[in-house]
């Protein structure tokens, strides 16, 4: 007897089962927050200069929030890395520029984790009442952490320095930088809030009317502060005015090796302040009380070289003012110092200025043995470290007492702020920028000078090599800019101001205040986790609650 099997049809191919496109619809909202995180911290970056869009620093900080809020710190850490790559990377690009990308990235990568502490801290805190409040101090504390570690810090970035065109600057002068920081993150974090409230009373019809209220009241707050502060802004003259001339050389492009252009740099500061000397003798510019140079306007040491002391010599009898200039000094004992000399048209050099601030990696090499081993191409471009200087600069220039803050030490809240109380009545930022050719980084600079005017209430001057050079009112207003690369002088009657601002007196205090309330904020939250993870336990060792439950 046989058997006959009847053959199996082939499968029909199936329909992708619901599992896999369930997958796939995790990993993609898995995706979202980093996404948006990153996104956010691009935003931030927009807002900086030479963008006048410093508005977008409060949606930033409303999608940064909505991407923390609720969630465990590690996941906070995350999204606050990729919100501080998406802010740095592109702000920080011009570090890069004569080096290479190397420093930049790494630069940028190690920045980043100052913001994803910043993003953890907010995480935990955002279950709190009143979490906005909590968070912008969060911020506040990472900035003055990345202020001063690791080898001194490095603030540059500071949310308030992109505040330069904003509503929210006049807080500049009652708080300084981490106030006006404090405002912006709260207004941000505030409009999350807000819509938050109003999708959730869309979608439920209600609302806590508490809840609401100090949503409501962490958007518009920041921004009625910032209009009470408006009084504490102010460009009156208070002892008269003085007339300043800032000089912009320029630099040789081509051509020439570095000896050669340190010279020529020197001999073009030279000859752009006899070419103002022939105008004010032809009537053609007003005669200047003082004159001011940028940084390394003469990177030849004028004590040691007899062409290089004639030269700045002729230029200030020609002017007939005092100059302060620039200068790269090699004292007897071998130290090297970013100096700023007075030079005086009769009695040659007198008073300096020792740079207090040094840039790591530009001015000395921390760690260059070890650095050496990774790049020695880096140790080599820095033969001999700079030393640094420890008393803050004020000249006396023709009666007026001029504060010096070189460079890279407007970045720091410390290093301009005591010009001010050691009686500076306008302050100087000499710059040398010429290295990072035609980058943002110039621009973000002249930001920081236009914060630091209002935070004091003081005129600031920035002579600069290659531009953009400036005269900025205690306002904040530019009253007078120069183009990049093109030799020029700016002369201005500046009004003398003595009066300090509440951020002037208050010092660092605004700062560790923000830092103590980010501190309580996170010791509730962690005690607040801690008791929730006992609740458990004491109600299943309770007889009672076991009963009850």
């Amino acid at each position: 007897m046989s058997t006959t099997t009847t053959p199996t049809a082939e499968p029909e191919q199936l329909e992708p089962q619901p599992a896999t496109a369930s997958r796939g619809r995790r990993l993609l909202h898995r995706l979202v927050r980093p996404a948006t995180a990153a996104l956010a911290g691009v935003l931030l970056y927009l807002s900086f200069p030479p963008r006048p869009l410093w508005w977008l620093a409060v949606p930033a900080f409303a999608l940064f929030g909505w991407c923390l809020r609720g969630r465990p710190w590690k996941a906070g850490f995350g999204l606050g890395y990729l919100f501080g790559l998406g802010f740095l990377l592109p702000l920080l690009v011009w570090t890069g520029v004569e080096v290479g990308p190397g420093p930049w990235l790494a630069l940028a990568a190690i920045e980043a984790i100052g913001v994803a502490a910043a993003g953890a801290g907010i995480a935990v805190v955002s279950r709190l009442p009143g979490w906005p409040v909590w968070g912008a101090a969060m911020w506040i504390a990472s900035e003055a952490a990345r202020a001063r570690v690791p080898f001194g810090g490095f603030p540059w970035g500071k949310l308030a320095f992109g505040q330069a065109d904003g509503v929210f600057l006049p807080l500049a002068a009652l708080g300084g930088t981490p106030v006006l920081g404090f405002a912006v993150v709260l207004c941000g974090f505030g409009l999350y809030e807000c819509v938050r409230q109003a999708l959730r009373l869309r979608a439920t019809g209600v609302v806590r009317k508490g809840a609401a209220a100090a949503a409501l009241a962490t958007l518009l707050a920041p921004v009625a502060a910032a209009f009470a502060a408006t009084p504490l802004v102010s460009d009156a003259a208070e002892h008269g005015t003085a007339t300043v001339a800032v000089i912009q050389g320029n630099v040789p492009r081509l051509g020439l090796d570095f000896n050669e252009q340190r010279r020529a740099v020197l001999d073009y500061h030279v000859k752009e302040t006899l070419r103002l000397a022939d105008r004010v003798k032809a009537r053609k510019a007003a005669k200047p009380d003082f004159v001011l140079w940028p940084e390394n306007s003469s990177d030849v040491d004028p004590y040691t070289d007899a062409q290089a002391y004639t030269d700045i010599d002729r230029a200030a009898k020609a002017i007939g003012a005092p100059i302060s200039v620039g200068a790269v000094v090699e004292r007897p004992d071998g130290r090297l110092f970013n100096e700023q000399v007075l030079w005086d048209p009769k009695t040659g050099p007198g008073a300096t200025y020792d740079k207090r601030q040094i840039q790591p990696f530009g001015e000395y090499i921390p760690l260059r043995g070890l650095i050496k081993q990774f790049g020695p191409g880096y140790v080599s471009m820095v033969r001999q470290d700079f030393s640094r200087g420890t008393e803050p600069g004020v000249f006396d220039m023709a009666g007026t007492k001029v504060g010096i803050a070189t460079c890279y030490e407007a970045a720091f809240d410390w290093a301009v702020r005591d010009t001010v109380t050691h009686g500076a009545q306008i302050l100087s930022v000499p710059s040398n920028n010429a290295t990072f050719d035609r980058s943002e980084m110039t621009y973000q600079q002249l930001a920081m000078s236009r914060v630091r005017a209002v935070e004091h209430s003081r005129t600031v001057t920035v002579p600069v090599t290659s531009g953009v050079s400036a005269v900025i009112m205690p306002d904040g207003e530019v009253v007078q800019k120069t183009r990049m690369f093109t030799p020029d002088s700016l002369v201005a009657k500046v009004p003398l101001r003595s009066s300090e601002t509440p951020a002037t007196r208050l010092g660092t205090a605004p700062e560790w205040t923000l830092v103590a309330l980010a501190a309580a904020g996170l010791g509730w939250a962690v005690s607040r986790t801690v008791r929730a993870r006992r609740a458990p336990e004491t109600d299943a060792a309770s007889p009672v609650r076991a009963e009850v439950s």
